[in-house]
């Protein structure tokens, strides 16, 4: 079994206008990187879904508003940061459906593990609120996918953005069949992620990192979520991950090299073998320096591959 990478021409047409950090130009540079494997990875295309499945996530009141959001020409702003072109609604539920055939393609056993190389990213979207550059939650309907079509009792999310995911928290803050565990910068936006937002179920573990923080105190910080992740013993485990903790990130002050990245997939990757037989599926969220992106993702599915 190979590892494979998911992604679709589609998110070249979700248009944010001229300027914005989340820009086409991020997959494009990732997936030109990620050619460089050559035939050791496989690329495959995201399949079609019921839409339906976005309920899994959301509120049927939010999808109604969302899709009487996305224009018809020109630009349509949400938030002050979250943009919709026309082509946006077609980007948006491609990478949906990317995490979702990813999932299925794990769970045939026709991949090892995936990468999601999509946008618009999803973390911050909450069941009824679109922020943060994202529109749907794309890991956390891919959770609720693993749950319900696959009848999972456990599943575990880790968010390695720099950006708390206050979306994926808000979706599961009260399911404890999803560990939700995330490292960012705090203070910092959204102001969500305290050490105290702990669950109902005790099923969130947030690490809250200080502006400037070090790979190895970065690296250090997992000992704490691998020995919660072995307690809780998910069944598949689901990543978030943005790149934008890399000391080059314009949107953050953290100090990741690519070379870290590497090395958490590494850590990852052989905690996931020990306690749900090696099975991730893995999405792009943030990163927008677009080298310190492309190499960071390489090195992030170069773990994945060897591993």
């Amino acid at each position: 079994m190979k590892t494979a990478i998911i992604t679709t021409l589609s998110y070249q047409n979700h248009d944010t206008g001229p300027g914005h950090p989340e820009r086409i130009d991020r997959v494009t540079v990732v997936n030109e990187e990620l050619k460089k494997f050559g035939k050791t990875i496989q690329w495959v295309e995201p399949r079609e879904f019921d839409f339906s499945i976005l309920e899994f996530a959301h509120t049927k009141n939010y999808l109604n508003e969302i899709k009487n959001s996305f224009p018809v020409s020109n630009h349509h702003l949400i938030d002050g940061d979250t943009v919709l072109s026309p082509g946006s609604q077609k980007a948006a539920t491609d990478a949906v459906a990317s995490i979702l055939t990813a999932i299925d393609e794990v769970e045939s056993k026709k991949c090892k593990n995936i990468f999601c190389s999509v946008r618009p990213p999803g973390h911050h979207a909450e069941s009824d609120k679109a922020m943060g550059f994202c529109i749907y939650n794309n890991v956390a309907i891919g959770g609720m996918y693993l749950l319900k079509k696959y009848n999972y009792k456990k599943i575990a999310i880790i968010d390695f953005d720099v950006h708390h995911g206050n979306g994926t928290q808000e979706i599961f803050y009260n399911n404890p069949s999803v560990l939700y565990i995330s490292t960012h910068q705090y203070p910092f936006y959204p102001g969500t992620g305290s050490k105290a937002e702990i669950g109902k179920f005790n099923n969130i573990l947030n690490i809250p990192l200080d502006a400037g923080t070090n790979g190895n105190i970065f690296l250090n910080s997992y000992d704490e979520i691998f020995k919660k992740l072995k307690e809780f013993k998910p069944e598949f485990l689901l990543l978030s991950s943005g790149f934008d903790a890399h000391s080059a990130d314009p949107l953050a002050n953290i100090n990741l090299n690519t070379l870290d990245f590497y090395e958490l997939t590494k850590r990852i990757v052989e905690v996931s073998n020990e306690i749900c037989n090696g099975k991730i599926v893995s999405i792009l969220e943030g990163g927008y320096d677009l080298d310190a992106l492309k190499y960071s993702a390489y090195n992030h599915v170069k773990a994945l591959l060897e591993n």
